[in-house]
């Protein structure tokens, strides 16, 4: 297929730059797929949509704040680091910026050396592998001189860095939030409940694939990123006893989706206690295997994330909710409003 199968016209002003005070007063655009028909509400009223013995699964990755701003320990030019991922130890996979001035062997030094890297190795796409050198707990000193990586649209850090954290946000290891999370609170999170609706949770650490444009024209060619995910026996065991009993199982956000199609592709349509790195590429046509129902915030044009909610839904009702979507000014991606597909 081509990229150009999944283009909109989106006006800048309608990406959203700052969060929503209350979590759940969110838009929400409803996509019924055996009728073809678009509605529209409030993520308050989630609850209309959800029906008892349904599971929603969440992904209970939590956001490092990694991204950090040091100088070159030679030269002092300026670098900017992402954290994408541990490999072993001290040592992190990571992007860097400007690249061309990271070479192996360079030294970067973070918070006036409290911090500082070495460059091994070099890879493709700005990425690098660097060992990291610090006295104390990494994690701490990485809370002191690190900054959240907020997408790279929004141009001022949150005076709140919790924003950028779903409510449940437990196991640490993103890169970015899993933005379809964001609209929850823990009371509405209780209600669900209340409602016999289940709550299930996966991890899935957010990596290099949310930031790596697709850069070819024909989408087979694209080369996603792996990312890490884990699922638990207890996890297994419901999503399993929710597909015996015919009840929908909707993810809650694309890595999500990705963590559940993976496993269930790997195991007959059955989910079981595992982990692994997945780099599933979504896009029509896809068999859906794991999921009944998505929801998700508004992606960008020509981006993995839309291809997937295409493989979904169907790109022609796709793009025809998105049109709707800007014709009524909803608010776009990370800190947007939100899109139920049932």
């Amino acid at each position: 297929m081509d990229i150009n199968d999944f283009d909109f016209h989106l006006p800048e002003e309608l990406i959203a730059q700052t969060p929503l005070k209350d979590r759940t007063s969110s838009r929400l655009l409803i996509m019924d797929r055996q009728t073809q028909t678009i509605n529209h509400s409030y993520f308050s009223n989630i609850l209309d949509y959800l029906e008892a013995g349904d599971c929603l699964v969440l992904n209970n990755t939590k956001v490092l704040p990694a991204r950090l701003f040091g100088s070159k320990k030679d030269t002092g030019g300026k670098v900017e680091v992402l954290l994408l991922h541990q490999k072993d130890n001290d040592q992190w996979e990571v992007l860097v910026k400007p690249a061309k001035r990271v070479k192996e062997g360079t030294i970067i030094s973070f918070g006036d050396g409290l911090l500082t890297a070495q460059c091994e190795k070099e890879l493709a796409h700005g990425g690098r592998i660097l060992t990291f050198h610090y006295k104390g707990i990494f994690y701490e000193v990485l809370n002191q001189l690190g900054e959240m990586p907020l997408p790279p649209y929004i141009k001022e850090q949150l005076s709140d860095r919790n924003r950028y954290q779903t409510v449940y946000a437990k196991e640490e290891g993103s890169a970015a939030a899993p933005t379809a999370g964001l609209h929850f609170t823990t009371s509405l999170l209780d209600e669900i409940k209340e409602k016999g609706v289940n709550i299930a949770f996966i991890t899935l650490h957010v990596g290099l694939g949310t930031f790596r444009p697709v850069s070819v024209d024909k989408i087979e060619e694209h080369d996603m990123h792996s990312e890490f995910y884990h699922m638990s026996s207890e996890t297994a065991e419901l999503l399993n006893d929710v597909k015996r009993k015919k009840k929908k199982i909707i993810a809650v956000g694309t890595t999500s989706t990705r963590t559940l199609e993976t496993i269930a592709r790997d195991n007959n349509g059955e989910f079981v206690s595992t982990s692994g790195w997945t780099d599933i590429f979504i896009y029509p046509p896809y068999q859906f295997r794991a999921i009944d129902g998505l929801l998700t915030n508004f992606h960008l044009p020509k981006s993995t994330l839309i291809m997937l909610v295409s493989a979904l839904a169907g790109q022609a009702f796709t793009l025809e909710a998105y049109e709707e979507a800007v014709k009524e000014r909803y608010r776009f991606f990370s800190f947007g409003d939100a899109m139920l597909i049932l």
